[in-house]
């Protein structure tokens, strides 16, 4: 009887399962509340993990059944708790690409973004310039043209960035404000810039797109795509009030599922015009964005399923990249298209200074 109730139950978590992969593929403009299933999979790999260990103790001819299906949802488990413990660069053959992807916060320019280091600004640009990277893709970019009275050269982040360290550089800009201070998203490049444009979902704000093609030494042209989705506009503090009592989830709930829901929906129609354009793409294609999205949704899933995520294939863990409150959020991502092997992939948790921590790639053409 015990085990009878044991085999039903394994039948529904592997029907759970693969009900919430299917899922993946259904883009919230569509029917949102699939999106709701979609971030179960967790929940599901991890109880198809312990029914393939209760088998193997009772019935290796049973457990035969989620060990398959173990096997066969191995990627998406990758997606989302990547292990590759003794991965060793491979040897290098060619051109190695370094490239590095951040949300800056608009380098913390108002007071309240440094009231914890006052120096932050400062320390993040000249770590950007500093780095080794060939190319930076920066999203929520803040450019001072001119040195201001209050901070000097601080935010001259083009220049520090780019001209002073030998690199080109590509500024989409969304807004200029009163004292002609640039918002927007960049590319800096050490290789020649040979093309360029920008991807605009409906309005240009600053969830958008950029692109720019790159000649390297080798002679061949890669495009390089930057972009930043949708956010939730989702306070931190009120998300955390609303698991944490039944109080904070009445005051809290419904405010948070509309602008889930909104979110969502913006997110799976503007993921929807960056594969168009990605399949149209001839050149070799390197990635960088804040998806702001978990890699359990149909965002993500769009660009594993045609690109190799650079986390998901050779690093270990979460590699989370949220810096705050909410644990084991990943939402920034490097892909690559199959032309590319992927050598090293890091999160840089010594560098604070945004809500995002920055990552770094190596690539090499094939």
């Amino acid at each position: 009887m015990r085990r009878s109730f044991a085999f039903k139950c394994t039948l529904l978590v592997i029907g759970w399962l693969l009900a919430a992969i299917a899922c993946t593929q259904v883009p919230a403009r569509t029917f949102w509340p699939a999106a709701f299933i979609t971030l179960s999979l967790p929940v599901a790999l991890g109880l198809n993990a312990v029914a393939a260990l209760y088998w193997l103790l009772r019935n290796w001819r049973v457990a035969m059944l989620p060990i398959g299906v173990a096997v066969l949802t191995w990627p998406h488990f990758q997606r989302g708790l990547a292990l590759h413990p003794l991965h060793q660069p491979p040897v290098v053959k060619g051109l190695r690409v370094r490239v590095l992807s951040a949300n800056v916060r608009i380098f913390n320019v108002y007071p309240q973004l440094r009231e914890k280091d006052p120096t932050s600004p400062d320390k993040m640009i000249r770590w950007l310039a500093d780095n080794p990277a060939d190319v930076i893709c920066l999203q929520e970019f803040y450019n001072e043209p001119r040195p201001s009275r209050q901070d000097g050269h601080t935010f001259q982040s083009i220049d520090r960035i780019g001209r002073q360290a030998g690199r080109q550089a590509f500024l989409s800009k969304t807004l200029t404000n009163s004292i002609g201070a640039e918002f927007g998203m960049a590319i800096f490049s050490r290789y020649p810039i040979v093309g360029r444009g920008t991807i605009t979902f409906d309005k240009l704000t600053q969830n958008h797109a950029m692109y720019a093609d790159l000649r390297l030494p080798s002679g061949d042209t890669v495009r390089v795509f930057n972009f930043h989705l949708q956010s939730m506009s989702m306070d931190e503090k009120d998300i955390v009030d609303s698991y944490s009592s039944k109080a904070g989830l009445k005051a809290k709930g419904l405010g948070l599922m509309r602008r889930f829901k909104r979110g969502l929906v913006a997110r799976s129609v503007q993921m929807d015009t960056l594969t168009r354009r990605f399949e149209r793409c001839r050149y070799p294609l390197l990635l960088c964005a804040d998806l702001n999205d978990l890699p359990y949704s149909y965002s993500y899933d769009q660009l594993a399923d045609r690109f190799q995520n650079a986390w998901a294939t050779v690093g270990t863990g979460v590699g989370s990249t949220y810096n705050g409150a909410l644990p084991f959020v990943r939402i920034d991502n490097q892909f690559v298209g199959p032309q590319w092997i992927v050598d090293d992939f890091r999160v840089h948790y010594e560098v604070p200074y945004s809500d995002h921590f920055p990552t770094t790639a190596v690539y090499q053409l094939k």
